[in-house]
C-alpha cells in the first residue's frame, strides 16, 4: 500500500526515496504526486508540511545461472552535491578543500575553475562542512534545507547563501531583508524597491543555479 510521507525540514525526494528503497524519479513521477510537482516544480526544494506519496515497490524477477557471479546496481544512489565559492565576486578556483558529511571526512580535493566543489554523497546526508586552509576556514552546510522560491524562507535562504542577507531564515519580513533585497536587485539590474516580485524570484533562481 502506498505511504503518505509528510515532509520535514531537510527532506527531499532523493532522501525520501532512499529511505524507502525506491528510485527518486519513481516517487516524484507517481501520479499521486502530480499536484505536488505542479506546486513545487523541483524535487529538491520541498517545504515542511508537503505530503509525498511513496508508491509500492515494484518487484522484478531476474533469471540467472547458478554458480555464476551476477552484478546488480542500485539506481538513484548516491546524490550529487554542488557548492560554489567566490571571493570578491571571483571564483575561488584551484583551492584545496576538505569535505565532511555528517561529521565524517569523506574527501580532500581542489575546487574547479568555477570555484565549485562537486561530489557524490548519500541521499540521507543532512549536514556537511567544507574546510579551507587546513580547517582555519569552515563553511557549514545544511543539506536539503533550502525552501521553495515561492516561500519567504526560500527567498531568505538564497539571499543568505549568495551573501546578501545575514539574518535568520525564519520566514519573517524585516528591515534587514528589505535592504538585502534592494542590494540584490541593484546588482542584477532590477528596480531596487526591496519587494519580492516575480522578476526578483526569477533572478534569484538564475543566480543560485537551480
Amino acid at each position: 500500500m502506498p505511504i503518505k510521507h509528510t515532509v520535514v525540514q531537510g527532506d527531499s525526494i532523493s532522501s525520501i526515496g532512499f529511505a524507502h528503497g525506491i528510485h527518486p524519479d519513481t516517487v516524484w513521477n507517481d501520479p499521486d504526486n502530480a499536484d505536488l510537482r505542479a506546486l513545487r516544480g523541483d524535487p529538491n526544494t520541498l517545504f515542511p508540511g508537503d505530503v509525498v506519496t511513496v508508491p509500492d515497490k515494484r518487484v522484478r524477477t531476474y533469471v540467472g545461472a547458478t554458480d555464476e557471479r551476477h552484478r546488480f546496481q542500485r539506481k538513484g544512489v548516491p546524490a550529487r552535491l554542488r557548492v560554489q565559492f567566490f571571493l570578491d565576486d571571483r571564483p575561488r578556483a584551484d583551492e584545496v578543500y576538505t569535505l565532511e558529511i555528517n561529521a565524517v571526512e569523506v574527501e580532500t580535493g581542489l575546487t574547479d575553475a568555477n570555484g565549485a566543489v562537486e561530489v557524490w554523497i548519500p541521499p540521507s546526508a543532512r549536514t556537511g562542512r567544507i574546510l579551507f586552509h587546513g580547517g582555519a576556514e569552515a563553511h557549514d552546510l545544511s543539506i536539503g534545507h533550502l525552501d521553495p522560491i515561492d516561500e519567504l524562507s526560500g527567498v531568505q535562504g538564497r539571499l543568505r547563501n549568495l551573501g546578501f542577507f545575514h539574518g535568520a531564515v525564519d520566514g519573517e519580513l524585516s528591515d534587514a531583508l528589505e535592504l538585502s533585497l534592494q542590494e540584490f536587485q541593484a546588482s542584477h539590474g532590477l528596480d531596487a524597491h526591496g519587494l519580492i516580485d516575480d522578476p526578483t524570484r526569477d533572478a534569484l533562481v538564475r543566480a543560485y543555479g537551480e
